[in-house]
């Protein structure tokens, strides 16, 4: 059954690893419930965790999660133990402590960007977690440790990459540090200028077209001709001894 766990384990690394940039050592968010449950269950964190990851680990926390912990008084002193052995990560709330689960949301970002495990037996944050792309979820169940399989979140946008739907942020990065490093943002931003002049600058097409005649409505040589064309036709109509003679 070990060696089964672990072989899921290594799946489940090996497609973080390829697919989001993890690299070791791993980076362990861990909360007061989860180093709770380990207590219970008699596990040691830092003994088993890097064995059944099979690599090398920095276990850390944050100072909401220390000072929910102190709030809670002598039922978790336990935990708050084990947690002051690990490094601490610096958050936004450092005057103004939040709840633990909404502290270690914070730290992921839009795109978890430090590569972060989350180790949590909270049933709110393990649900935002699996809502969030590309972050592992380890929790404690029958006295082990288990890192979670991809969720469908990460695994839609592991297939929308591959699609050629989305880009990965890694990607976008390296994209953009590339053409800073030859020079191609400045040319586009010229070229973008040039052609906004170049439409600006540009005529009408349609006031380039000649303008059409309306039908019917006649020229004043075409009237002058129609008026000349009546006088001889009355003229003509009329028989030369009808005609008044001159003097």
């Amino acid at each position: 059954m070990k060696i089964k766990r672990q072989k899921q384990a290594k799946k489940t690394i090996s497609f973080y690893k390829y697919n989001f940039g993890f690299r070791e050592p791993f980076q362990i968010l861990l909360d007061g419930t989860f180093c709770q449950a380990a207590l219970k269950n008699k596990i040691q964190i830092k003994e088993q965790m890097p064995k059944y990851l099979m690599g090398e680990l920095q276990l850390c926390t944050t100072n909401c999660v220390l000072k929910e912990l102190e709030s809670l008084g002598k039922e978790l002193y336990g935990a708050k133990i084990i947690l002051q052995r690990f490094q601490t990560r610096h958050c936004a709330h450092f005057k103004d402590p939040v709840p633990a689960s909404q502290c270690l949301i914070s730290m992921l970002e839009e795109t978890n960007p430090h590569h972060y495990f989350i180790a949590t037996q909270d049933k709110e944050l393990t649900e935002a977690v699996k809502k969030a792309v590309g972050v592992p979820l380890l929790y404690i169940i029958l006295n082990t440790i288990v890192l979670d399989k991809p969720s469908p979140c990460s695994v839609a946008h592991v297939q929308a990459v591959q699609a050629g739907q989305l880009v990965t942020p890694e990607q976008q990065q390296s994209i953009h540090s590339m053409k800073e490093e030859k020079g191609l943002l400045g040319c586009e931003a010229e070229r973008r200028g040039k052609k906004r002049k170049q439409k600006s600058g540009n005529p009408n097409p349609l006031s380039c077209l000649k303008k059409k005649k309306k039908p019917g409505v006649p020229t004043p040589k075409r009237a002058d001709e129609e008026k000349k064309r009546s006088r001889n036709r009355r003229r003509k109509a009329v028989p030369p001894q009808d005609r008044p003679d001159r003097e």
